[in-house]
């Protein structure tokens, strides 16, 4: 069998100078394991600056890396027969609308019955590629759409775009308190120094960007369309909390369900029931891998959160109604 290879070209980021190669591997490239990095360190198939190093090298930022990953399938994720919401597939790439509660890739407490278990069943020929194609990922609890590349080609060119910020991706979000505009959230994120499973705003994080703007404002809520011009864990939900307009339903970054005064019924019922962060990856568009052309695809709201729109725009109109 002929072995295939997929090249990465990287750009040591600044904030990654003075660590060693196989770390800064590991933080560049997550899809593979730190032990197979350093093989292909050692195996002569890393070069930095057009020059084979040692693992335990020291990059100064700035550096060109070339990696040749070779492609060996993933035997440890099973294929499982699990239902998937395909909203388009071809013989490149496959995009899918993942529903609450889906987690994208096993991990510690969940080891199966996730997406890749799921996408591996659909075209087992993806154990062949970095977490069955899997190019990014969304929280748990988090709606919408993911881009899954088939084939090697494909996710070089898509992992490309995803490091030139050139996808866009959009998102719905329902946030508590009630935001006078839009803006920009420009504030580093790192992990949380005492919380490791939180994230954070650190000034020693990575760099992250969020874009929004206000879709409908309610009496003590907002719901908001967010663009990410960076893509960092938790990134949504952390900088909302940051300018104190948590995502409603998080529980992780969020606090207790904000009531306005006077709501009703339905709403406070609603609020307190609602079971997770209320964010909805809603479009997705890039470049083709193949034809080049740029494609888009909507996702529209899940029901949970079209019901909890449904309720605070009742609300409101219900306290214009009592002061008219």
């Amino acid at each position: 069998m002929t072995t295939k290879f997929q090249t990465h070209e990287l750009k040591v980021p600044d904030d990654l100078a003075g660590m060693r190669l196989d770390q800064a591997l590991a933080r560049l490239l997550p899809d593979y394991s730190r032990s197979r990095l350093k093989q292909w360190i050692e195996a002569g198939r890393v070069t930095v600056q057009s020059r084979v190093l040692r693992p335990r090298d020291l990059l100064s930022g700035g550096e060109r890396v070339v990696v040749e990953a070779e492609a060996l399938p993933d035997l440890t994720v099973i294929p499982q027969a699990l239902e998937l919401d395909v909203v388009h597939e071809d013989d490149w790439l496959i995009i899918v609308n993942k529903p609450a509660g889906l987690v994208v890739h096993p991990g510690a407490g969940n080891r199966d019955r996730t997406l890749q278990n799921a996408l591996l069943h659909h075209d087992p020929s993806l154990a062949g590629l970095p977490r069955a194609g899997i190019l990014h990922r969304l929280d748990k609890d988090t709606t919408g759409l993911l881009v899954i590349a088939r084939t090697l080609a494909a996710h070089t060119v898509l992992t490309r775009q995803l490091q030139a910020r050139e996808i866009e991706r959009e998102y719905e979000a329902i946030c508590v308190g009630v935001m006078t505009a839009g803006g920009t959230i420009d504030r580093a994120i790192g992990r949380h120094r005492s919380d490791r499973v939180r994230m954070s705003v650190r000034e020693d994080g990575r760099e992250a960007v969020t874009h929004y703007r206000v879709v409908e404002r309610f009496r003590g809520h907002t719901q908001v369309r967010v663009n990410l011009e960076t893509g960092r864990t938790h990134q949504i939900r952390v900088h909302f909390a940051h300018v104190r307009h948590p995502l409603v339903g998080d529980a992780t970054y969020g606090s207790r369900a904000l009531l306005p005064r006077g709501a009703t019924a339905a709403l406070v019922a609603a609020l307190r029931e609602f079971p997770r962060q209320g964010l909805h990856a809603a479009r997705l568009k890039l470049l083709h891998p193949h034809h080049q052309h740029e494609v888009e695809w909507r996702a529209p709201l899940p029901p949970d959160m079209k019901a909890l729109v449904r309720v605070l725009r009742d609300d409101a109109r219900a306290a214009e109604a009592s002061r008219s």
